[in-house]
């Protein structure tokens, strides 16, 4: 069965070029292009990635406006039902803000925008998105983002270490995250968000593959290659 993915675009977006591409150079299937004004998503769909970017122009709080749009309750609805979704850097922002995800991301703690590729520990592999990689092995993404900072209150941060809900941990301390962390999943493993960027690292004229392997887990995953 051939693999069927969306995109959700909001108004300054602009990582959502970079997240179809991926899909469709690791799934050969070109992704459904949603805008964040539509009430309802495509049907069957077997992935939702909400991209990168600037929703809204971060105004308010990055994402807290996204996350009351209409396509959004849609997204919430399909993830409800176990359909994936994976949120990316201002999409890991939107989740968060829509209840699909624990914590905040806040500004990052020099104050200022974090651009370069950043080493990462890769905590779990047993989920759909991080099966391709070996638990403990380091991994190299780009980030590009000013509020990536994650924050949760302990009680959480602990939950979500015992629960091995940590997808990914920074090497190093890149934006001030607390225990460091990059990415985490929810309680049944089915969403991912992350502030590195997976979608551009997929082939060595990007600068770097270690994005490729998560789309290449998500897509055999879901139409059992």
């Amino acid at each position: 069965m051939a693999f069927r993915g969306a995109v959700i675009t909001f108004p300054g977006s602009n990582c959502d070029r970079d997240m179809a591409v991926a899909l469709e150079k690791v799934s050969g299937e070109r992704s459904l292009r949603v805008w964040h004004g539509d009430a309802e998503l495509p049907d069957r769909l077997d992935f939702i990635a909400v991209p990168g970017g600037f929703s809204y122009g971060d105004y308010l709080r990055c994402g807290a406006i996204a996350s009351r749009s209409p396509i959004m309750r849609a997204v919430v609805e399909a993830a409800g039902r176990g359909v994936p979704v994976l949120g990316v850097c201002n999409g890991f922002q939107v989740l968060t803000e829509a209840g699909l995800l624990p914590g905040a991301l806040m500004r990052n703690a020099q104050l200022n925008f974090t651009c370069r590729v950043a080493p990462l520990t890769v905590e779990n592999n047993q989920s759909l998105f991080t099966a391709g990689y070996a638990a403990g092995s380091t991994i190299s993404l780009p980030v590009a983002h000013h509020d990536g900072n994650f924050f949760a209150d302990t009680d959480t941060l602990d939950r979500l270490e015992g629960e091995g809900r940590v997808a990914f941990r920074y090497a190093d301390d890149c934006n001030g995250s607390q225990r460091r962390i990059a990415g985490i999943l929810n309680d049944t493993g089915t969403v991912l968000g992350m502030m590195p960027h997976p979608e551009r690292a997929i082939e060595p004229e990007l600068g770097g593959t270690h994005g490729r392997a998560l789309f290449a887990s998500a897509v055999g995953a879901l139409v059992g290659a």
